[in-house]
């Protein structure tokens, strides 16, 4: 194990207030693009969820790491934050689980709304 999972296995979630701002968003980025390294995504997963739960870390990158995650066990996600490709010229997201519920959940963490956020792919 190297890299982050060394640092979350001695530390914890490398909060901000742990590491500064910069390196805790270097930190979610790392397990964000670990799609190779599911174990580490897991792990950053739980650890950032209690670091949100502690008021630590902020619920909108964790919902993109959820995102993320179950992506890459092959199931739906739950923010439509993850996008599968493009047809006829727009982004399509990865199935969601509850996807008449995708602008509500992605409002509960700080996302903007799903034609918003795939706008910046046009």
């Amino acid at each position: 194990m190297t890299g982050l999972g060394e640092i979350m296995a001695e530390y914890g979630w490398p909060t901000a207030e742990l590491v500064g701002d910069e390196a805790a968003r270097a930190a979610w980025l790392v397990a964000q693009h670990a799609d190779r390294q599911l174990d580490i995504q897991r792990r950053a997963l739980q650890l950032m969820q209690q670091a949100v739960s502690a008021g630590a870390a902020g619920p909108r990158e964790l919902a993109f790491l959820r995102d993320r995650t179950l992506v890459n066990e092959g199931r739906q996600q739950v923010y439509g934050t993850q996008i599968a490709g493009v047809k006829d010229g727009a982004p399509v997201p990865w199935p969601c689980e509850e996807p008449e519920r995708v602008h509500e959940l992605r409002a509960t963490v700080g996302i903007e709304a799903f034609d918003e956020y795939v706008a910046r792919f046009s």
